[in-house]
């Protein structure tokens, strides 16, 4: 019976396979293999971290996507050493890092305070102060003022992938047919949890969804699925742009008795 139990439960988990994906774009950026970061790096850099005790979860982004915060700029201390995608850093090119953004990442920089802006690529991680998000590089930081300020309020926008920078009105009209360019997502998921009741699956999902607001969590009916004529609510996370990101959210959070998916 428990035999026939497994192999029930995995024809209707295979049964559901529609492509998820995290935006309705037809253009998908694929942040492997770039002539600046190698794929054994990119896949390296998007796993979570931790550092000083604070762990980090990198993510996809999309084309028009924003963050506020505080930027900070580095230059000769760490000129001539390597980033974390494997690049030798300079501090006259216009880089920059960020927490967990994709490497290649174009990223256009405002300073709120006095206007000026640049644009980036992220090629580094950090900076690991509370309340900064992004670290510019020191040509990078000097063109937004950066050199004389040291710190200030900057909004940062996802401007394109791969060194290719999108015009600011391509964005806004991708925006407004929502047809953004973007990192495609796969059909891999963890489930977080398996209900009788519809309502426990509801606020689980809820609870994921206020914890977690990069991944979708979405309720999942299976009829019959012991032979009990009764059904069964499980609550899967979605929006994972592949297996082994899948897998290392599911470690990083230390997600008791979650298992990967497939949608």
């Amino acid at each position: 019976m428990k035999h026939i139990f497994s192999f029930t439960l995995i024809i209707a988990l295979l049964a559901f396979s529609s492509f998820f994906s995290g935006c309705s774009s037809k253009k998908v950026h694929k942040p492997y293999k770039t002539k600046y970061t190698s794929k054994a790096r990119h896949k390296s850099t998007m796993k979570c971290y931790t550092v000083r005790g604070k762990k980090y979860s990198p993510t996809y982004v999309k084309v028009g996507q924003v963050m506020k915060g505080i930027s900070s700029w580095y230059g000769p201390n760490f000129h001539g050493k390597h980033t974390s995608n494997g690049e030798v850093y300079n501090m006259h090119a216009r880089t920059a890092a960020h927490k967990t953004w994709p490497m290649d990442t174009m990223v256009k920089v405002t300073n709120l305070q006095n206007g000026k802006t640049t644009i980036v690529r992220i090629n580094d991680r950090g900076p690991f102060v509370r309340g900064r998000i992004i670290d510019c590089s020191y040509k990078a930081g000097k063109e937004i003022g950066l050199d004389r300020m040291g710190i200030a309020k900057v909004s940062i926008k996802v401007v394109g992938f791969a060194g290719k920078v999108q015009s600011e009105a391509k964005i806004a009209q991708a925006k407004k047919s929502k047809t953004e360019t973007c990192v495609m997502l796969s059909n891999f998921g963890v489930q977080v949890g398996a209900f009788k009741r519809r309502e426990g699956a509801e606020v689980t999902r809820d609870m994921f969804a206020k914890r977690y607001a990069k991944y979708q969590p979405v309720v999942k009916k299976f009829n019959n699925i012991d032979g009990s004529g009764e059904p069964l609510y499980r609550v899967w996370l979605m929006g994972f742009n592949s297996e082994q990101e899948a897998r290392d959210f599911k470690e990083c959070n230390a997600l008791k008795g979650a298992f990967i998916v497939r949608n």
